[in-house]
């Protein structure tokens, strides 16, 4: 079974996506198809004797695109030496003879030497020994990854569209202008008397047609891709601004030719501002679009650039720095204090503490010696380390988190594109009306059956019902429902703090019925923080120990030479305090153990329960604060004086814990009268995990959870068909996020974290949570009701277009009037979004 991901161009709306699908899934062989319109990849599964090839056939032959892009990757390199051009074709044809050379250009100018290689087949090492064979110097270079054509080809796009929306807007209000100020003059708006409608009708119509021209141009998308979606009978949403605005095009052109003809009166039935506004307003959606779309494989980007681009190996025992594609397993890597690990490994010599929070998302850095796992893109905090490389490239932990998300980011969930679905319907049934009621009424008035308003033909009688049907359907109202409401909604959440990435994750966030936090940094600050000083019984009270001040102070002092975030949280207690810390002798960092100093004619250590044992401190009086505080998922650090025969007793303990944030518990009690079941996940024990949970009242508990199984954990609650929103903060986090059905990252996060989820909250307050499902709720149903006018005028409208009321003795429906109906329809659209902004996001937590 193959699995591989293609990006897609030429994609507008989900009618396109299920198209895609549609078509790739009928193919043999293919068990999987899915189409994420957001990142514009297909993700397939197949078998043999299915091929690739004939899948980018299949795609490219229903009209869109297969972008191809090189795995290469690209380096220059300054060379030295070079004086003509025979140089550098002499050094140009010694690199191209070398296995896994793409091309390779040589700049006499600039003396640099461009190079795209296949990393897997050379390295870079054995480009510049070639070069220095030659008799050239191969100087120092800078490497590239390879080029992101994806990216490039996203922005030239997004370029276009905001260009595109400029002369469209640029014109369009002109046009409107124009349009609106003769029929409507209230408030004695300037208008140029040259372009009177009554007095110079013929000039009037001229100039509209000249402004709408450029606007038709600039969105010939709509045309081009609407009509052949129509024809191939998939009709999408590019479908219905074609056809709207195309009636209000061909009537507004054979109003003009009424006006050349002499009846002045047809000026009044122009509708080129109609077209010229729709066609402006879709280009703005389709921009902002683009820009959402554009940033979402930034969180990809952002996993992959925090490996670091080169590695120290050691050489024939000499240390040597190469790009990191060079690295293969079995080279010793050195890595000095606060540089990163360039890939998984296993430390060979010496020992350090990583800060492993970009991949584990836990603050505290991890004790390493030797035999101890290394990871790509880890901090080195402070010692100089060894390993051995064992794992390179997509093996890596980090490059398997980044294939969890973007496999997560592949799966879909079934969110329901009401639009497009109403719209494969929608259209071809008005387009029927429109039709039938041209075809009858031109019979009908032919025959004489029915009686025909003065001054008009039977031609001109059923034309006018034919368009008067297509515009009073036009699809304004019916594009316009979904994207102001999510407009404004998204523009609330933004206001309070609240960042919700677009209509999908806004619809799918009302119907959450499980959340799942991560603990750390999410649940607890992030930041470990002195909570207990407990003192040995058997302390004298009198001595340099007695009070919790002078043991914090005693300690505070010891830990200072240390880098250990523990000791740091201790150092930072006791200067909060206004405790003067005083010199310590004899300093030693204990790895994995504690650290021990004299201080004040004390020999102390301090540490864990493995530090105490090892020096034979009896803990026997500390058992039972040490269970109580271990209990309440706190970290208890021992303090112990040795006397001169090295003999120690225990002086006490100072507990650490990551402290919960001051809103956890209310947010968790807000969801639970929502009704929403919440759960938490981490990677401690049960009895820290649970500790925290009876703390703040979290309903299911999801402990000893590996980084790499979150998102598993995720999956399995959604196989009890249940909607569920992931909390987190940690790179570690990013697989679950995208996996659930709304992800939901906190501002305080990595950028990682923020970039893969739907929902960030900038303020790191967990408040914001149930206010984000309450804001996704008001959304909705504003959606609902936008959706409900837009149709209830669309089908009242339509009967009365096609001519009832004047088959009853009524009127007939002028397109001025049908258009009219539309504009109301989208007027009472737009009002109704906008109410949203008086919603209080206060209100949230009222459930």
């Amino acid at each position: 079974m193959e699995n591989q991901t293609l990006s897609i161009g030429g994609m507008t709306c989900a009618a396109c996506a299920g198209r895609i699908e549609k078509t790739v899934r009928k193919l043999e062989g293919v068990t999987t198809a899915t189409v994420n319109l957001a990142s514009e990849k297909l993700f397939v599964e197949y078998a043999p004797p299915q091929t690739l090839s004939a899948i980018k056939e299949a795609v490219i032959k229903i009209g869109y695109e297969v972008l191809e892009k090189s795995a290469g990757s690209t380096v220059t390199i300054p060379i030295g030496g070079m004086t003509c051009a025979a140089c550098s074709a002499r050094v140009e044809k010694a690199i191209r003879k070398l296995e896994g050379i793409e091309t390779v250009t040589v700049n006499l100018a600039t003396e640099k030497a461009t190079i795209l290689y296949d990393p897997h087949k050379l390295r870079v090492s054995g480009i510049k020994e070639t070069i220095e064979k030659a008799g050239y110097k191969a100087l120092d270079f800078s490497k590239e990854g390879a080029v992101d054509e994806d990216k490039l080809r996203k922005e030239k796009a997004i370029k276009v569209l905001k260009t595109k929306f400029i002369v469209a807007i640029s014109l369009a209000l002109p046009l409107l202008y124009i349009a609106m100020v003769p029929m409507i003059n209230v408030f004695s708006l300037p208008f140029p008397k040259a372009l009177a409608p009554m007095n110079f009708p013929l000039i009037y119509a001229l100039v509209e047609l000249l402004l709408v021209i450029p606007i038709i141009a600039v969105g010939y998308r709509f045309y081009t891709v609407g009509f052949k979606a129509l024809i191939q009978r998939s009709p999408n949403m590019d479908s219905l601004i074609a056809l709207g605005t195309t009636a209000a095009i061909v009537y507004s052109l054979y109003n003009v030719w009424q006006i050349y003809q002499g009846n002045f009166h047809a000026v009044d039935s122009l509708y080129f501002e109609s077209a010229g506004v729709i066609i402006a307003l879709i280009l703005l959606g389709k921009t902002l679009e683009a820009v959402s779309k554009g940033r979402t494989s930034e969180a990809i980007k952002k996993l992959m650039g925090l490996a670091p681009k080169t590695a120290i190996i050691v050489e024939n025992g000499a240390e040597k720095e190469i790009p990191i594609d060079e690295v293969i397993p079995g080279d010793i890597i050195v890595v000095k204090p606060g540089t990163k690990i360039p890939v998984d490994g296993t430390v060979t010599e010496g020992s350090t503490s990583i800060d492993e929070s970009m991949l584990t998302g836990e603050s505290m850095p991890v004790d390493k010696k030797a035999g101890d796992a290394v990871y790509a893109a880890t901090i080195n905090t402070n010692g100089v380390i060894q390993f051995k490389a064992t794992k390179i490239g997509s093996d890596t932990a980090l490059a398997q988190i980044i294939k969890l998300v973007e496999d997560a980011q592949g799966s879909k969930a079934p969110i329901a594109q009401l639009a497009d679905i109403v719209s494969g319907y929608f259209v071809p049934i008005v387009c029927a009306i429109a039709v039938i009621a041209g075809i009858a009424w031109f019979t009908t008035t032919s025959a004489g059956l029915i009686a025909l308003p003065a001054g008009k033909s039977p031609l001109e009688f059923s034309l006018t019902i034919f368009i008067s049907v297509l515009v009073i359907a036009c699809p304004c109202a019916l594009g316009l429902a979904t994207p102001t409401a999510i407009m404004v909604g998204t523009g609330k959440g933004a206001e309070n703090g609240i960042l919700i990435k677009g209509g999908e994750a806004l619809e799918t966030t009302h119907k959450i019925q499980t959340i799942v936090f991560d603990k750390t940094g999410t649940i607890t600050e992030g930041k470990p923080e002195v909570t207990d000083i407990v003192k040995s019984k058997t302390l004298d009270t009198s001595a340099a120990l007695g009070s919790d001040a002078a043991f914090l102070r005693i300690v505070a002092s010891v830990e200072k030479g240390s880098e250990h975030p523990l000791g740091a949280a201790i150092v930072r207690a006791a200067q909060e305090r206004g405790l003067e810390l005083v010199k310590v002798d004899n300093f030693a960092s204990l790895t994995g153990l504690g650290i021990e100093a004299d201080v004040e004619g004390m020999h102390v250590l301090v540490g864990n329960r493995k530090l105490m044992d090892e020096r034979s401190i009896p803990l026997a009086e500390l058992e039972a604060d040490s269970d109580r505080l271990a209990g309440e998922g706190k970290t208890p650090m021992y303090v112990a004086v040795l006397d001169g025969n090295n003999q120690g007793k225990p002086a006490g303990i100072v507990a650490v814990a990551d402290v919960l944030k001051k809103s956890s518990k209310q947010a968790i009690e807000i969801l639970h009268k929502m009704g929403i079941e919440v759960a938490m996940i981490t990677g401690d024990n049960k009895k820290t995990a649970a500790a925290i949970a009876r703390q703040v009242g979290i309903d299911r508990v999801l402990s000893e959870v590996l980084p790499q199984d979150k998102s598993n954990e995720v999956k399995k609650l959604q196989e009890e068909g249940r909607k569920v929103a992931m909390v987190g903060d940690g790179i570690n986090d990013a697989p679950a996020l995208a996996q659930a059905d709304i992800g939901i990252a906190i501002g305080s996060g990595t950028d990682v974290a923020m970039e893969s989820a739907d929902i960030v909250l900038m303020r790191s307050d967990l408040m914001d949570v149930p206010a984000a499902i309450n804001l996704s709720k008001r959304t909705i149903r504003n959606i609902k009701q936008n959706l409900f006018w837009a149709f209830g005028y669309n089908t009242l409208g339509i009967p009365i277009a096609a001519g009832v009321l004047y088959l009853f003795g009524g009127p007939l429906l002028n397109p001025i009037f049908a258009a009219a109906a539309m504009s109301m329809s989208s007027v009472s659209v737009l009002t109704n979004a906008l109410r949203l902004k008086r919603f209080f996001i206060g209100q949230a937590t009222e459930g």
